[in-house]
C-alpha cells in the first residue's frame, strides 16, 4: 500500500497525466486519490481470489486482464491520430483497412501498415501472437521425475517439473523495475533537464500528446525496438535489449527460486 501510494504521488508529479501547474493542487489530489483507490481495490480483489472466491491467482488474472485489453484496443482502436502524413487510426487493424483504401499506392500502404512508425502496426500484432504461440507450447512441457518411497517397498510415484516452472514472476519483477526506471528517469528529466547524467539515464521525447518515449540513454537502450525497420536502422539497440531481457529474467529467476524455497536443496 506505501509502495502504491508512493507511485502515485511520483506519476502525478512528474507529469504523466499533465504538467502539475496546468492541473492545480486540487486535480493533482483527485488524481492521487484515484491511484490509491484502484491499487486498494486490486489488491483486496486479489486477497479474495487468494482466499478462494475465484479461480486461479488473483495479480496473475489483472495482467491477464490488462494484457488482453491492450492487445485488443491496440489492434481495433477506432481513435484517430495525426501523424503529420494525414489522420490515422491507432488500432492497427482498422488502420490496415483504412490505409489500403485511402492510398492509391497499394503496394506501398500495404509496407505502411505492417512497419508504421510510433503507432501499433501489423507486424507488432503477428508477433504478438507468435510469441503467445510459443508460450502455450513450451508452458506444457514438464519432466517427470520419478520417486520411490523409502517406507513403502514397490511403491512409486513421480514429480512434475515444468520447463517455465518460475511461472511469470520472473517477467512481473522485470517489468516492475524497467516501469520504475522510467518514472525515475522521467521525474529527473523534468526536474533537471540538460543534467549530464540525467541524460545517461534517459532522455525523453514527446509523442504529440500521447505521453513521452525514450530516445536516449540507458531507458532508450532498455526499451523494445518498434519495428523491424527500426532494428535494421539500430541494430545495438535491439542486441542491447535482448541482452537486458534475458539477463533481467535469468537473473529475477534465480532469485526467485531461492527465495520462495524452490530450489533443488529446498
Amino acid at each position: 500500500m506505501i509502495i502504491t501510494v508512493g507511485q502515485s504521488i511520483v506519476y502525478v508529479m512528474t507529469g504523466m497525466y499533465g504538467a502539475p501547474a496546468d492541473l492545480g493542487a486540487g486535480i493533482c489530489m483527485l488524481i492521487i486519490l484515484q491511484l490509491v483507490i484502484a491499487g486498494l481495490i486490486v489488491l483486496l480483489l486479489d486477497e479474495l481470489l487468494q482466499k478462494g472466491y475465484g479461480l486461479g491467482s488473483g495479480i496473475s488474472l489483472f495482467i491477464a486482464t490488462n494484457i488482453c485489453e491492450t492487445i485488443v484496443w491496440k489492434s481495433f482502436s477506432p481513435a484517430t491520430i495525426n501523424t503529420g502524413r494525414g489522420t490515422e487510426f491507432e488500432g492497427a487493424v482498422i488502420a490496415f483497412f483504412h490505409i489500403l483504401a485511402t492510398r492509391p499506392d497499394k503496394v506501398r500502404g500495404l509496407k505502411e501498415a505492417l512497419n508504421r512508425q510510433n503507432l501499433p502496426n501489423l507486424m507488432n500484432l503477428m508477433a504478438t501472437i507468435l510469441v503467445f504461440g510459443i508460450v502455450i507450447y513450451f508452458q506444457g512441457f514438464r519432466v517427470d521425475l520419478p520417486i520411490k518411497s523409502a517406507k513403502f517397498r514397490g511403491q512409486y510415484s513421480s514429480y512434475p517439473i515444468k520447463l517455465f516452472y518460475t511461472s511469470n514472476i520472473p517477467i512481473i519483477l522485470q517489468s516492475a523495475l524497467v516501469s520504475n526506471l522510467y518514472v525515475i528517469s522521467q521525474m529527473l528529466a523534468t526536474r533537471f533537464s540538460g543534467n549530464f547524467i540525467v541524460g545517461l539515464l534517459g532522455q525523453w521525447g514527446d509523442y504529440g500528446g500521447r505521453g513521452s518515449y525514450p530516445i536516449g540513454g540507458l531507458c532508450y537502450y532498455f526499451s523494445p525496438p518498434e519495428s523491424m525497420s527500426h532494428i535494421i536502422e539500430d541494430p545495438i539497440h535491439a542486441v542491447c535489449y535482448i541482452l537486458f531481457m534475458l539477463g533481467s529474467c535469468a537473473f529475477f529467476s534465480k532469485t526467485w527460486i531461492e527465495v520462495s524455497g524452490s530450489s533443488a536443496r529446498d
